[in-house]
């Protein structure tokens, strides 16, 4: 291997924004926030949840409510 090509790896903390922490390898530094983590995804939680602004959703159902398949 090349020296003096290879970006310094750390031992970071990952913050989540539900307030989970996981530690893992990373180059972006020794603490890194993040959005989303494993713990709150959807996919990971079999949970959906919708950030509803201006009742867009609502408008939507209402909109197609009458729609035959």
């Amino acid at each position: 291997m090349k020296e003096k090509i290879h970006p310094k790896l750390f031992k970071a903390k990952l913050i989540c924004a539900c307030g989970n922490e996981i530690e893992a390898l990373s180059v972006k530094g020794e603490v890194v926030q993040v959005e989303i983590c494993s713990s709150c995804h959807p996919f990971y939680t079999g949970k959906q949840r919708f950030v509803d602004t201006a009742g867009r959703i609502d408008r939507f159902r209402k909109k197609y409510a009458n729609t035959t398949k």
